[in-house]
């Protein structure tokens, strides 16, 4: 696989003549929507004030409440609607290049993304999903492994204090399934740490979900632990694919990476879902492509993930099979 610099340099070498032209397109989209949106702001100034002049205070309050929730529609409307174009041309002529550049034989699929049940069979997240939606899906075979990963967003409704239905995320980053040298018929999950304390109810909820065959594994890797926390079906077995090395393995690609990181190892696969909290492979119109913080950050997605397979090792057919 290439260098995460040769990747850089290819970008910045072979795709400039293409990252120069979508830059153009990508000023004007930008400039497009910051107008209708200011003659958005406008028509809901002309409203509120209008409201202001034949209504009492609590109305023009609850008035100026459904507005502003009709803004920020209207903005992610707008910002959907018109960057659409762009996005689809940036993945066909940037990110599809890039990842042949990585490996030739890898297949792309911008609208395409890993099946809901196989999400649901990770068990990184137990919760009721609602809302399931992905793109950029890649797959292919990476040092004789099979991987596939893409961009997920995964969300779950609830009720508000008003008895109005929103969204709570649940998962958003990318998500990746691989084989795993090792045979297991167990499940074991390995969640971030800081989960105890922002996703502690959902820790119970998972237990719970599982019954009694869910159990806290305590290791002897006290660095591994400030990072993750690891539950499991089977002590022994949790121990068995958690061995010493690949847990020095998984915290330094935590650390390389720089996001949580869910493990989950289920079935005889494994599956990572790294948490960015954002579209890993999505073009923002408010960032332009010459500038290297961003060019680096969305390389990073896509590198990463393909070289999660040479970080944990799990090309190297070093373990018998039990």
């Amino acid at each position: 696989m290439k260098k995460f610099s040769e990747v850089i340099d290819y970008y910045y070498s072979e795709l400039n003549p293409i990252v120069k032209e979508l830059e153009k397109k990508r000023q004007k989209v930008k400039k497009n929507i910051i107008t209708w949106m200011i003659g958005g702001v406008v028509a809901i100034f002309i409203l509120i004030t209008a409201v202001m002049s034949h209504t009492d205070v609590d109305i023009f309050l609850q008035s100026g409440i459904v507005l502003l929730g009709a803004s920020v529609g209207l903005y992610g409307f707008l910002y959907k609607m018109m960057s659409k174009g762009y996005n689809i041309e940036f993945k066909l002529r940037v990110i599809e290049p890039l990842i042949k550049f990585i490996d030739p034989n890898l297949k792309y699929t911008p609208n395409a993304t890993i099946p809901e049940y196989i999400f649901k069979k990770s068990k990184i997240i137990t919760d009721d999903i609602d809302l399931y939606h992905g793109d950029d899906l890649v797959e292919g075979v990476v040092d004789g492994v099979n991987i596939a990963f893409c961009d997920l967003h995964v969300e779950k409704e609830y009720k508000d204090s008003n008895n109005d239905s929103d969204y709570q995320t649940l998962f958003q980053g990318i998500f990746l399934q691989a084989e795993f040298p090792k045979e297991f018929h167990g499940t074991t999950v390995v969640l971030p740490d800081m989960a105890e304390n922002i996703f502690g109810s959902y820790l119970g909820r998972m237990l719970q979900s599982f019954g009694n065959e869910m159990q806290l594994v305590k290791l002897d890797n006290v660095e591994f632990e400030k990072y993750f926390v690891v539950y499991s079906s089977d002590q022994i077995e949790a121990r068995y694919i958690l061995s010493h090395s690949m847990m020095e393995r998984m915290i330094k690609f935590r650390k390389k990476v720089g996001h949580r990181i869910s493990f989950s190892f289920v079935g005889g696969e494994m599956f990572v879902g790294v948490h960015y909290n954002r579209e890993s492979l999505e073009a923002s119109v408010f960032g332009s492509l010459l500038e290297y913080k961003i060019v680096k950050e969305f390389v990073e997605s896509l590198y990463y993930s393909l070289e999660i397979v040479q970080e944990l090792k799990l090309n190297q057919k070093i373990w018998s099979k039990r």
